[in-house]
């Protein structure tokens, strides 16, 4: 007696996870040169945390085109730290903040050039030269115009000012001495700007970008995620960041300070983080994406997935708060079979300044 075959069994579509292919098809219409939509763009940050591993994959594809395995490497100096006039919610260097953080005018020549050196042996490409400040006044114009041709010229690294709110004149004398590309983040959307700062305006930082995009220089812009914004509004940046041009985009993960008025703000899932870097690949496909501050309180085993999608990140401490060792950031790209690429090829992993 013949035994008839059983059927195939059906396995119904898991509710859980997003339609098969779906952030494939996605990546595969960017890649064609279709951007995505606001609400596609939503979509990512909607997802299941069980779509996690499809998002990166499809999001992989996007960086590898334009990317490869590269990874850049940025250092950070707080060349003057506290003393600021703004009153930023989620910054402890603000006149509101009760944070305990060092505070001092600009650093002297020396001390800046020292910083260089540091970030030479540590394999940056760019170094970051970050004041507190509402904008930069005229003795720190100065020591900045005086200070960066020196670096340039010693350690040929790229530099990146963060200064503040900059007139078209000041973005023009910068541009004059050799500053590459200067930071001004959007720090969050214009609809939600309002409930985290109120000394000046989103408009205010979009006309610095401009500023700095009219003088010639590349603009550096992202913002920070998790101050308790919708994810809407996370949408609403990446896409205004797309339409100013920004070429590099650091995203940072709130670390809510004591201290600061964001103190004890819910902190943002792993999962909720890689998702948002995500989509800022999808919407920004061809630019800088860095994971910033926040990286390693926030993503902490998961770190790697996020250079799935990122091309870069900070090397050492940010601007109050302490990073990750240099070592283990090595290792991380090492592991993920990626490479370190900028204006240093090599770098010394058994320098003093390297281990901290």
């Amino acid at each position: 007696m013949s035994v008839a075959s059983s059927p195939e069994p059906s396995v119904a579509a898991d509710p859980r996870f997003s339609p098969p292919g779906y952030f494939d098809a996605l990546a595969t219409r960017v890649l064609d040169g279709s951007p995505i939509t606001r609400a596609e763009a939503l979509s990512i940050l909607q997802a299941s945390d069980l779509d996690v591993p499809a998002i990166l994959a499809a999001g992989y594809r996007i960086r590898h085109h334009y990317f490869g395995n590269s990874v850049q490497l940025y250092f950070l100096m707080n060349a003057k730290s506290g003393l600021c006039p703004e009153d930023c919610h989620y910054c402890s260097q603000s006149k509101i903040s009760e944070a305990p953080v060092p505070k001092y005018n600009i650093l002297k020549r020396d001390e800046l050039l020292d910083a260089a050196r540091v970030a030479s042996e540590r394999g940056a490409k760019t170094y970051c030269l970050v004041i507190s400040a509402r904008g930069p006044n005229e003795r720190e114009m100065n020591a900045v115009e005086t200070i960066v041709p020196e670096i340039k010229q010693k350690y040929g690294l790229d530099i990146c000012a963060c200064l503040g709110l900059l007139t078209d004149e000041q973005a023009k004398r910068l541009k004059a001495c050799g500053v590459d590309r200067v930071n001004h983040n959007l720090n969050s959307s214009e609809s939600h700007y309002e409930k985290i700062c109120t000394t000046h305006t989103y408009a205010d930082r979009v006309q610095t970008l401009r500023n700095v995009r009219d003088a010639g220089m590349e603009m550096c812009s992202g913002g920070i995620i998790g101050m308790g914004e919708s994810k809407a509004d996370i949408v609403s940046m990446a896409f205004d960041l797309a339409e100013l041009g920004v070429q590099s985009i650091p995203v940072n993960i709130l670390n809510a300070i004591d201290g600061t008025p964001l103190e004890g703000t819910d902190a943002m899932s792993p999962q909720d983080a890689l998702k948002a870097l995500a989509m800022f690949r999808f919407v920004n496909p061809s630019r800088e994406l860095r994971i910033a501050g926040g990286r390693e309180l926030h993503l902490r085993m998961l770190q790697p997935m996020g250079l799935y999608v990122a091309n870069s990140v900070f090397v050492g401490d940010y601007l109050t708060t302490k990073g990750q060792a240099p070592q283990a950031d090595y290792d991380m790209i090492n592991d993920l079979g990626f490479e370190v690429t900028g204006s240093c090829e090599e770098f010394s992993l058994d320098s003093p300044s390297v281990s901290r």
